[in-house]
């Protein structure tokens, strides 16, 4: 167990709770088929847009105190550091694995990869954001440090479009559909203008992915 993680996230959750974002309505379109693991639950607001829709979901998390609210709302959710430790579950388990901005928070991203693609049967569903989007390469290029890089993100492993590739890559997992957003995209006529930017170079336009893969057919 990474105690600094843990305390991170206890502190997180004692404190907050989670808003509404791109990634929860984006990934929440990308989920198709149940039952359903979200990995990385937190508080539970996913589990109950799932539960909403219809789904059979549970989710896992290293916090207890995530693992609280989401028990007080009557959501199947249970504590496991999935960090370092494999997924409880049987082979196939779920039809779909999800994992809300969860990746960019362990060192070793690849690995809990394997066990979401292990216990899926189908679909992982993911969410990043992009550590080399436009604004942050300005703000290094004035001498700031990224929003994504400050400590009170707890971010450890940056990840831009071509490490996503490379990592779903080898580990046998194709990219069926990709969701993306940046900024100014809600602005009067130069919104045009960013969603083609965003279409043709999502690795400097876009803010976040929201990533629907599978596993190569053997």
């Amino acid at each position: 167990m990474n105690n600094g993680l843990l305390n991170f996230e206890n502190n997180r959750w004692q404190t907050k709770d989670q808003t509404m974002e791109f990634r929860h309505r984006a990934a929440l379109g990308l989920v198709t088929e149940g039952p359903v693991l979200d990995l990385g639950c937190g508080d539970g607001l996913f589990l109950k847009l799932l539960q909403n829709k219809g789904f059979i979901a549970e989710g896992i998390d290293i916090s207890s105190k995530a693992i609280e609210k989401c028990q007080k709302q009557g959501l199947k959710a249970q504590i496991l550091d999935f960090t370092s430790q494999a997924l409880l579950y049987s082979d196939q388990n779920f039809k779909t694995v999800v994992l809300l901005d969860v990746l960019e928070h362990t060192y070793q991203p690849e690995l809990i990869l394997q066990e979401a693609a292990r216990v899926s049967s189908k679909n992982i569903v993911f969410s990043i954001p992009n550590f080399n989007s436009l604004p942050a390469r300005l703000q290094v290029l004035i001498g700031r440090v990224p929003e994504n890089n400050r400590p009170k993100k707890a971010h450890v492993y940056w990840f831009n479009y071509a490490v996503i590739k490379k990592i779903l890559k080898q580990n046998n997992l194709k990219i069926i559909t990709i969701k993306t957003h940046t900024f100014w995209q809600n602005k009067f006529l130069i919104k045009y203008l960013m969603k083609f930017l965003l279409k043709i170079w999502p690795s400097l336009f876009a803010l976040s992915f929201v990533i629907k893969a599978q596993k190569y057919e053997p």
